[in-house]
């Protein structure tokens, strides 16, 4: 039973048939209800899927575009990264968080999700506990941004421009940031990817910063290299006319990984996550999602 109906959500995922926010919600359900037949791969079919669909988007946008999106997006980013690890951090103190879980959850939300995460936890040596608390929190906040940020954005009428900034700076993961985007339009999706992949390039400086504070001077930085691809696959499609014919099947492709990639996080998303969390490093989570949410909405508000 558990395997068929995993097959079946796969089968629809493959050909377009559910969206991506209803992927998640399949994926929660079928772990709630059946268990997860394949949680020994789960971990590394996402990190895999995830980094696939990220390039393959590439193959979907113009350099000139996106650089731009990122260059404008640059000082908002700075600013609410470094504002969102100090909050977390005196958050922390004041919710008396246990230190390296609180640092874990702030750098998910300042940054990139389960990968600053991934990226942060060997620099602190963290043990595993720790790291899922952390882990457990960003996806749970995640799951609810994929739903939340497209109705609030439509109720305030939002363009797709300042849509796609919000939701790279305020949603913690690229899966969920993508999925949002994708579901708010093209330029939308065009927009909060470029950002949010240039967000993640703030996990080496971060790291460098975490590893003089924790006095971790031995400490391996991993360095999100798809990233460099993503920028390839851009610049292929905007400047080889040959290759931009393939590029709607690439992006296509790139969107079935998205989707089934949000139907195994979901499938990660079991009643004993949400109460291994505990509710402190929760409370943590939401409070620094709301401060970075309202600020950079504001901000962008304004702005524009």
């Amino acid at each position: 039973m558990q395997q068929a109906f995993f097959v079946a959500v796969i089968f629809l995922c493959l050909f377009s048939i559910i969206s991506p926010p209803i992927a998640l919600l399949l994926g929660v359900v079928m772990v709630n209800v059946f268990g997860n037949p394949f949680v020994a791969f789960n971990a590394k079919a996402i990190t895999f899927l995830l980094q696939f669909s990220v390039i393959g988007l590439g193959f979907g946008m113009n350099a000139e575009s996106a650089f731009s999106a990122g260059k404008e997006g640059f000082v908002l980013t700075v600013f609410s990264i470094f504002s969102t690890l100090l909050f977390g951090f005196l958050l922390g103190k004041w919710l008396k968080t246990e230190k390296k879980t609180s640092h874990l959850i702030s750098c998910g939300t300042a940054i990139c999700g389960g990968s600053a995460i991934a990226a942060i936890s060997p620099v602190i040596k963290s043990n595993e506990n720790q790291t899922s608390i952390a882990l457990g929190v960003i996806f749970i906040l995640n799951s609810v941004a994929l739903f939340v940020f497209p109705f609030i954005g439509h109720q305030l009428d939002l363009s797709q421009k300042d849509f796609g900034l919000w939701c790279a700076i305020a949603i913690h993961d690229t899966s969920s940031v993508v999925g949002a985007a994708n579901k708010y339009g093209a330029e939308a999706l065009q927009i909060a990817t470029t950002v949010k992949l240039a967000r993640a390039l703030w996990i080496i400086p971060i790291s460098l910063l975490t590893a003089m504070i924790f006095k971790n001077k031995n400490s391996k930085i991993k360095i999100p290299y798809f990233i460099g691809l993503f920028i390839i696959a851009m610049l292929l499609n905007s400047y080889f006319p040959n290759v931009s014919v393939l590029a709607p099947h690439i992006v296509n492709l790139a969107k079935i990984g998205l989707t089934i990639t949000l139907f195994l996080i979901g499938a990660t998303l079991n009643v004993n996550t949400l109460k291994s969390v505990g509710v402190k490093p929760l409370l943590q989570g939401v409070f620094l999602w709301v401060f970075i949410a309202s600020l950079s909405l504001v901000a962008i508000i304004y702005l524009s």
